[in-house]
């Protein structure tokens, strides 16, 4: 049995914070050096953290770092899923249920990584997920992302709950982002929203429909600060409330509007659909049943995906729930997928299983974290770089040759 490093790095966290939880108790104080040793072994379980993004062997390494400077509420929000926690896990865990299937004796020095998302070539099919208020982990924010997105040549989506506007984002990416919607319960505020995307040249809009009516995130709340009075310094509520600073929504009449419209139907979509000319994708498709009435709505796209187990306890893992979505589609339509994803070789899987593009959310975040705009920067080469190794040893020089025959998925249903 193999350990999943993240996992084997949350268990070596968990004994950490029990060594010294034990070293500062007054009782075991009057043991005398046992308290030291408890310190001493706290500190070695995690191991040396890296102080430079060039230290960083694999995009885990970043965890840890931005774990010691990203602030501790910020932290629990965004390591956090929703009720017990399980489909986060199972989001990563479903990755290690794919076999690879290598084909040998292809020449590796023609691997190219390369991929055309309507138009635009970029470095590889690894892309920035959009989570929202991304200068609560670096005061460079999104900015920081988009420059590492331009290094890189990487398509970068940006999340209505921004913490930067999308022209100033744009302006740091060298070209306009796909753009993720939360949809209002005005549509007055939101077709406003769709126009300013329209005028900042974005082609994509991804309207997110899976986490419509607000979410249990019990290890949050259990794990952020008692006191938040801390937070009044950097942001106004709840991260992700109706109180918190939104640049979207500038200019936007939001008195009495939820940022998320929990009557949303394939009416809605229909009525979006007819509103633009921009490519239109749905982020939040997860079944074969939705994926169909995704193409009769005329959508351009479809992002496999449970808000990075953050939505609903689905207990399903999108790797898992990406092959029927992308054989309903076929080749109609691109489909995408995000969550889980932590190295090259899940990304070779998730594109053997059907996706067009794989996106990553916490990992960016965490080299957001850790380093700001480098620490993207050594995500994003560590990810392709990887990549581009398990294309060269499964014999397969382009994106397109990652076929289905590429993997083994034992005791699946698909």
């Amino acid at each position: 049995m193999t350990l999943d490093p993240s996992c084997a790095n949350a268990r070596l966290r968990d004994r950490r914070a029990f060594l010294k939880f034990v070293a500062a108790s007054p009782y075991v104080a009057a043991l005398g050096g046992f308290a030291a040793w408890a310190q001493q072994n706290a500190d070695a379980l995690v191991g040396s953290v890296i102080g430079d993004p060039s230290e960083a062997r694999s995009i885990l390494d970043f965890e840890e770092a931005a774990h010691r400077k990203v602030q501790p509420g910020h932290w629990a929000y965004m390591r956090s899923g929703v009720d017990d926690d399980a489909t986060l896990r199972a989001n990563r865990e479903g990755y290690s249920k794919v076999q690879l299937r290598p084909r040998r004796l292809m020449d590796a020095t023609k691997v190219d990584t390369r991929v055309d998302l309507f138009g635009t070539q970029y470095n590889s099919p690894v892309f920035l997920c959009p989570t929202g208020g991304e200068k609560s982990f670096s005061l460079g924010g999104e900015v920081d992302v988009a420059r590492a997105a331009k290094a890189r040549n990487t398509m970068q989506m940006l999340s209505t709950s921004t913490s930067t506007g999308v022209e100033e984002v744009n302006k740091a990416l060298g070209r306009p982002v796909w753009f993720q919607l939360y949809a209002p319960t005005s549509w007055d505020a939101c077709e406003k929203l769709v126009r300013r995307v329209e005028a900042a040249g974005c082609p994509v809009i991804a309207l997110t429909v899976d986490n419509t009516t607000g979410r249990n995130s019990e290890t949050y709340l259990r794990n952020r600060p008692k006191n938040l009075n801390v937070c009044a310094s950097c942001h106004v509520g709840e991260p992700g409330s109706a109180l918190s600073e939104h640049p979207m929504f500038e200019g936007i009449n939001m008195a009495g509007v939820l940022r998320q419209n929990p009557a949303m139907t394939w009416d809605f979509v229909a009525r979006l659909r007819n509103a633009t000319q921009l490519k239109l994708f749905i982020k939040g498709i997860d079944t074969r049943e939705d994926a169909r009435m995704a193409l009769e709505s005329g959508i351009d796209g479809i992002l496999v995906s449970n808000h990075g187990g953050r939505s609903t306890e689905t207990l399903r893992p999108t790797i898992q729930a990406l092959p029927e979505v992308a054989a309903e589609v076929g080749s109609r339509i691109p489909v995408f997928v995000d969550g889980g994803v932590r190295r090259g070789t899940d990304v070779f899987k998730a594109l053997a299983l059907g996706a067009k593009a794989v996106g990553i959310g916490r990992p960016m975040l965490w080299g957001l974290g850790a380093f700001g705009q480098a620490g993207v920067d050594k995500v994003l080469e560590i990810l392709q770089g990887e990549l581009k190794l398990v294309m060269g040893n499964c014999g397969t020089l382009t994106v397109a040759t990652i076929t289905r025959e590429r993997v083994e998925t034992p005791n699946w249903r698909i």
